[in-house]
């Protein structure tokens, strides 16, 4: 059977939408979410997503596109932080030097980082004649337990795909794109989003985040152990030995904060992946990017000065409790919404929903815990 090139699932696609864990009834947090509790919150943000399946295919592209203008040349503030560096996020070098990105985050299978950038080149130079260099961000999990990964299925076409038709809206999660083949806790899952609003007291700024997860460790849900009431976490047996395989995280604000700050948020989204029980393993590459699309702030090296208008450190916290509390949501929608997935002679089960949400909702009701949104108002 030929690859099926999956109908382009991009934020906006039609079609049902898999049911989240809140939409369960659970708590999760103390701060309220976006319209479509997606990094799609964040003002001019767009994701598109290319799913490639059969033959031997579990694979596919994410495109994260900050805004809608020309980003080479309106480059946003950015930074990365390194939880465990074994992976490969190209262009983080320049990302750490300068400060900023000046092409869409492209994520893919580790062995698809060459196309990934190819796309990405060739997207940003057919809008900039003249230009001889470009810094494509390209991160990457590892999918060969699903996806005949040596294949090197996906396309530079296939990111361009992803980049041109990306949209804003809701935005699919679990088995699409570049969480098409992804494991994590030992149970199928993929992509996934939330997103966090600050109050008005606090600026009003929204906090956007996506993940491809695929890590090991002892899954928790909401301060729930889930993975070892369900019986099911790393080193637990033989089936469970493999904790490798990384996560990605991609956050956005529309904060003004600069590559300094945003280097500190990165770091609090490591913290959201722990509070999910993630350990960071030692063959799992956990890299956090961090961007503003703060307008004020982008970066047109036309001009002779640049003058950014800057938050406080003081005014950081909020952001920071907003990133860590989005990362940690997205990382069990992309369980949520996975579902179960077989290939390479293996067949990966998703969680189950029922049975986790009535532990949450047990452990949550013992505890007299009721929704409360304080920092919403």
């Amino acid at each position: 059977m030929a690859i099926m090139l999956a109908a382009l699932l991009t934020a906006g696609a039609a079609g049902a939408q898999s049911k989240r864990l809140r939409d369960y009834g659970v708590v999760l947090g103390v701060m309220k979410t976006g319209a479509n509790n997606a990094i799609t919150d964040v003002p001019g943000v767009t994701v598109g997503q290319v799913t490639l399946k059969g033959n031997g295919a579990n694979t596919g592209v994410t495109a994260i596109v900050p805004h809608q203008g020309n980003i080479f040349t309106h480059k946003c503030p950015a930074a990365v932080y390194v939880g465990n560096g074994f992976g490969k996020l190209a262009g983080s070098t320049q990302v750490q030097e300068l400060g900023n990105i000046e092409t869409p985050v492209i994520l893919t299978n580790t062995l698809n980082v060459a196309e990934g950038i190819a796309g990405a080149v060739e997207y940003t130079l057919a809008l900039n004649p003249g230009v001889r260099s470009v810094n494509a961000l390209v991160g990457e999990t590892n999918d060969g337990g699903l996806n005949d990964i040596r294949a090197r299925l996906v396309t530079k076409e296939d990111v361009k795909k992803a980049i041109t038709e990306a949209k804003g809206g809701p935005v699919q999660e679990g088995c699409v794109g570049a969480g098409t083949g992804t494991v994590a806790f030992g149970y199928k899952a993929g992509i996934g989003t939330a997103s966090r609003v600050l109050p008005q007291s606090m600026g009003g700024y929204t906090v956007g985040v996506l993940v491809q997860a695929n890590f090991g460790g002892v899954l928790q849900i909401a301060g729930t152990p889930i993975g070892q009431l369900l019986g099911k976490y790393s080193y637990r047996d033989k089936i469970l030995q493999d904790v490798d395989g990384s996560c990605m995280i991609v956050v956005v604000t529309d904060a003004p904060v600069d590559a300094r700050n945003l280097e500190r948020i990165a770091k609090r989204a490591i913290m959201g992946m722990a509070q999910t029980g993630g350990i960071a393993s030692n063959g799992s590459g956990d890299y956090a990017i961090a961007v503003s699309v703060a307008p004020g702030n982008l970066i047109d090296e036309n001009t002779d000065t640049y003058n950014p208008t800057l938050l406080h450190n003081d005014d950081m916290s909020g952001l920071f409790m907003a990133t860590i509390e989005a990362t940690s949501e997205a990382i069990w929608n992309s369980l949520f919404a996975a579902q179960t997935t077989s290939g390479n002679n293996r067949t990966v089960e998703a969680i189950d929903k029922e049975k986790a949400v009535e532990l949450i909702k047990k452990a949550q009701q013992a505890t007299g815990l009721k929704p409360t949104y304080p920092l919403g108002n």
